[in-house]
């Protein structure tokens, strides 16, 4: 269940790399950051998606939800896996035509829990795409106000800057004004929509 266990550990990869670079940046920081540069913003949106409180609420209930997905499949697992040990262990001993059979019934059921498992990956990729969303959308009104309050004229991704002066940053204040907009988000794995499903994987 390999595709499974990508997707219960998206959201917990989330948290960690952004906290992980937030770390690194702050160990590399030099002693003198040099000058602001007036009308020059930076704003670290995997950092508010790691460490705002929605984005914590989100990290939180997509571990629960993988939890509940992979607790839903496992025994669909182990028994395939007892059958095919049962059916090798007594394999020599069936006719030939029983024998074919029952290797097609396992299949057959092998290819469903294959299915299962991939529509909940799906599943559960669609449902944390959906609420990161949901935390783009809230913020959004909020980086508007702090490019006007700051007096920005550019506003750069703080992924493609390697050293600033921190008092250019913004995300510490989106963090703060989205932890009152929205303090969490509640919600149950998404199924995905139709339209959703038959796009090409490169276009998610």
């Amino acid at each position: 269940m390999k595709a499974l266990i990508i997707a219960a550990t998206a959201a917990a990869s989330l948290l960690a790399t952004a906290a992980s670079a937030a770390t690194v940046q702050q160990a590399n920081a030099p002693a003198n950051p040099g000058p602001v540069i007036p009308g020059v913003c930076v704003y670290y949106n995997a950092r508010l998606l790691a460490q705002s409180s929605a984005g914590q609420a989100v990290e939180a209930r997509m571990q629960q939800l993988a939890q509940e997905v992979q607790g839903e499949l496992q025994p669909y697992a182990t028994s395939i896996q007892t059958d095919a040990q049962q059916l090798q262990a007594s394999g020599a001993s069936l006719p030939a035509d029983q024998l074919q059979q029952r290797r097609q019934a396992l299949q057959q059921r092998a290819q469903e829990a294959q299915q299962l498992e991939a529509t909940r990956e799906n599943e559960l990729r669609y449902t944390l795409g959906m609420q990161r969303q949901a935390i783009t959308e809230a913020v959004s009104p909020i980086l508007t106000a702090l490019y006007q309050e700051k007096g920005c004229g550019l506003l750069l991704d703080r992924e493609s800057v390697f050293m600033m002066n921190p008092a250019m940053d913004l995300t510490d204040m989106a963090i703060q004004r989205l932890n009152t907009a929205l303090p969490t988000l509640s919600f149950n794995r998404m199924p995905v929509p139709a339209q959703t499903q038959a796009q090409p994987a490169a276009a998610n």
